[in-house]
C-alpha cells in the first residue's frame, strides 16, 4: 500500500505518468497498474487522463493531503526504527542562533561533553530564517532562536530563558558612577549597534516603539554584524551599545566594560527551543532539552568558564541526580 501512495503522490506533483515513472525507476505500465488498483481500493477515480497529461480529480485533490501525511507518519516510524537498530540515538543535531550559538551553547556543549561523553552534537550557527527552515525539514533536531519565532503549525516553540537586552558603555565613560539612564538620554550618545534586520536590532526598536520613542533619535554611528566587534569598539571608547547582557557578563566581571539599565524600561526578549510537531525526541534530546528548562542549572552552567567546568562538575555530580547516574538521568527527565 505504502508504495501505491508514492505513487499516487509522485503523479499527482508532476502531472506526467511518463515523468513519474522515470523518476521512480519502474514502467510506465506499472505506474498505470498502481493508480488503477488505488482508484479500485477506494472506489474512486483520482486523476482525469487527457493527450497533455494528468489532472487530480476533486476526489484525488481531497485524496491529496491524506498521503502526504500517511507517507510522513511512515517515514518517522523509519527514522526512529533505523536509529534504535544503529545506535543513532547518541547523536543530536543542533541550530541555534547568533547570540545563543556564540554565548550560551558552548558551555552548555563543553558541560555535555563532560557528563554524557557518548553524545555527538551536530551544531549549525544561523539566522532564525535558516534554522526554524531546517527544523521544519527535520534536517535539525533542535533549534534555539532568540527574539519572535515565525509561527508554523508543525512547530512546537518552549521559551527556556529571558535575555535582557541592556545598555553597555567603557568601564571609563562618564556614566560609569550610575547603575541607569533615562530614554531620553540615549540619543546623546554615540550608539554602536548590530545591523538592521539582526534580531537584536529588531527587539531594541520594538520596544522603544512601543514606549512612544522613535528609534530614528538615535546617534547610529556604525552598524556591525559581529557582538564581539562591538565589545571591542565599546571598550575602546567609540561608542555604546544596546546588546544582550548574556554576551557582556564576562567583560564586566573583568572591568571592562558595565552594564546599565533604562528606568522603568527593562527590554526582554524570549530564548526558545522549537522543534517539529511530527517528530518524537529520543532520550538524548529530552535530557539535553530539560537541562535549558532547569533554570538553576543552566545558570550555573553559564557563569563558569571552560577551564572550571571539570571542578564544577565534580561537585554537582554528588548533588545533581541528572548527572551522577543513569537513574538520575530518568529522575531529571520527569521534571
Amino acid at each position: 500500500m505504502e508504495e501505491r501512495f508514492r505513487v499516487f503522490k509522485e503523479v499527482a506533483e508532476t502531472k506526467n505518468i511518463t515523468l513519474s515513472a522515470k523518476r521512480l525507476h519502474v514502467s510506465q505500465p506499472s505506474i498505470s497498474l498502481q493508480i488503477q488498483n488505488l482508484e479500485n481500493e477506494y472506489g474512486a477515480r483520482f486523476f482525469d487522463r487527457t493527450n497533455k497529461g494528468v489532472a487530480l480529480t476533486n476526489e484525488g485533490q481531497i485524496f491529496y493531503p491524506y498521503v502526504l501525511s500517511i507517507l510522513d507518519i511512515l517515514s518517522n516510524a523509519k527514522e526512529q526504527i533505523c536509529a534504535l537498530a544503529k545506535d543513532q540515538r547518541q547523536r543530536i543535531y543542533l541550530g541555534a542562533t547568533l547570540t545563543i550559538g556564540e554565548y550560551i551553547l558552548p558551555s552548555i556543549l563543553a558541560f555535555l561533553h563532560k557528563t554524557q561523553p557518548e553524545v555527538e552534537f551536530k551544531v549549525k550557527i544561523a539566522n532564525t530564517e535558516s534554522i526554524s527552515k531546517d527544523v521544519l525539514e527535520k534536517k535539525i533536531h533542535i533549534g534555539l532562536i532568540e527574539g519572535p519565532v515565525p509561527w508554523h503549525k508543525d512547530f512546537n516553540v518552549e521559551s527556556f530563558w529571558e535575555d535582557e537586552l541592556v545598555v553597555v558603555i567603557p568601564y571609563f565613560h562618564h556614566w560609569a558612577s550610575r547603575d541607569s539612564i533615562t530614554l531620553a538620554e540615549l540619543p546623546q550618545e554615540r550608539l554602536i549597534s548590530r545591523e538592521g534586520g539582526s534580531g537584536t536590532r529588531r527587539v531594541m526598536e520594538m520596544a522603544l516603539k512601543e514606549r512612544g520613542f522613535d528609534p530614528n533619535q538615535l546617534n547610529v554611528t556604525m552598524e556591525l554584524g559581529s557582538t564581539q566587534a562591538i565589545k571591542q569598539l565599546v571598550s575602546a571608547g567609540l561608542g555604546i551599545t544596546i546588546i544582550s547582557s548574556l554576551t557582556v557578563s564576562r567583560e564586566c566581571d573583568r572591568g571592562l566594560l558595565k552594564i546599565l539599565r533604562i528606568q522603568d524600561f527593562p527590554i526582554y526578549r524570549p530564548l526558545s527551543i522549537i522543534t517539529n510537531a511530527q517528530t518524537t525526541q529520543t532520550k538524548d534530546e529530552r535530557i539535553f532539552i530539560n537541562l535549558l528548562h532547569d533554570h538553576r542549572l543552566l545558570s550555573d552552567v553559564l557563569s563558569k568558564d571552560n577551564n572550571e567546568l571539570e571542578e564544577y562538575e565534580n561537585k554537582l555530580c554528588l548533588t545533581h541526580p541528572a548527572v551522577s547516574s543513569q537513574e538520575g538521568q530518568e529522575h531529571w527527565q520527569g521534571h
